[in-house]
């Protein structure tokens, strides 16, 4: 081999070798090095969105190193053919092919939502929408549904009862149907044998043994009060004495900044009303925690009738039979109020 000839086949193989090494790299960096920043913990693919939708949330929060190369990856994978909705999470270092493939598996990450002391329906409405794909409106469309919640043994009134405290995960584009059904399986499995006798022995349902549940929640500061209030309570529901239980009073005037309850507020015209009406509300005036409700289904013997802020201002109540007992602890209630300048 001549000189020209040997100095042609090496240009060659250097040119070969160069191509092949763009090419392999060219490879490396479109599907398997590292390109997520770490700013951004999850992408989003929204349902009935399309590719084009995607592309452009993604370049708004653009959590790519280089996004030039995912969109040369994603459109030698045909990600626009398979886009799946979810929430996906990304860690700083993840590769292009791998995103691509969890979004077209839809592989998504669950939405872990610890749902507890939310007050009201609506409120709770609104921290789904926050923490899930569906808007509020949606939420509330299902859940508001009078068909829906008689099908399953509920009123609008009492609805709110169905949805336990409790640590849950949901898909994030779980639809409002889906996520009903899987709270109403969760209220399902929490109602044992063993509890709804305990309820029927004290001459409530499973819904009333939440109301309740959720006023003696809003009186009790501590845990291990409850089981006392949940007795006064149930004594006073035996005895046919309105509740007179001034969380009650406090939802029915819609102004939870109270810190006592006056003249105005008890005459509130509401079924929720405790002072003015007898019986139980006709639904819960909150979530109730998990220990609020085996309080009432496991409630404390007494015979007490009334009960009282402690004067001290510690969260503890005194408790009485009779009202002439309950006139003295209220009346040193009253005059710490007056005291500390509290007047409402």
């Amino acid at each position: 081999m001549n000189k020209n000839l040997r100095n042609i086949v090496v240009a060659a193989t250097i040119l070969v070798v160069a191509i092949g090494s763009y090419f392999i790299y060219n490879l490396y960096v479109t599907y398997f090095k590292g390109n997520i920043n770490g700013d951004v913990k999850y992408i989003y693919v929204r349902t009935g969105k399309n590719y084009a939708d995607f592309l452009n949330e993604l370049k708004q929060n653009n959590p790519f190193i280089n996004i030039d190369r995912f969109e040369s990856a994603a459109k030698k994978m045909e990600l626009a053919n398979a886009l799946k909705p979810g929430r996906y999470a990304v860690e700083k270092g993840l590769n292009n092919r791998t995103l691509i493939n969890r979004i077209k598996s839809g592989n998504q990450t669950p939405v872990e939502l610890k749902i507890q002391n939310i007050r009201k329906k609506s409120n709770f409405i609104a921290f789904l929408a926050k923490h899930l794909e569906a808007d509020s409106a949606a939420f509330a469309q299902v859940l508001n549904n009078k068909e829906i919640l008689e099908k399953n043994g509920f009123n609008t009134e009492n609805s709110y009862t169905m949805f336990l405290p409790n640590s849950y995960e949901f898909y994030w584009n779980i639809n409002p149907q889906d996520f009903f059904d899987k709270m109403k399986n969760e209220y399902t499995k929490f109602w044992t044998e063993e509890r709804k006798s305990k309820a029927k022995a004290l001459g409530l349902t499973e819904q009333e043994t939440i109301i309740l549940a959720s006023i003696v929640d809003s009186e009790a500061l501590f845990d291990k009060e409850m089981p006392t209030i949940a007795g006064l309570y149930l004594n006073r529901l035996e005895k046919g004495i309105k509740l007179q239980a001034d969380p009650t009073v406090i939802f029915a005037n819609d102004d939870f900044t109270v810190k006592r309850v006056t003249n105005a507020l008890l005459n509130k015209d509401s079924k929720y009303n405790t002072y003015k009406y007898s019986g139980l509300p006709p639904g819960p005036i909150m979530m109730p925690s998990l220990n609020a409700i085996n309080a009432v289904l496991n409630r404390e013997k007494n015979n007490y009738i009334y009960m009282c802020a402690k004067e001290d201002f510690s969260g503890y109540h005194n408790f009485a039979v009779t009202v002439q007992e309950h006139n003295i602890n209220a009346k040193k209630y009253r005059d710490a109020l007056n005291k500390k300048n509290i007047y409402r």
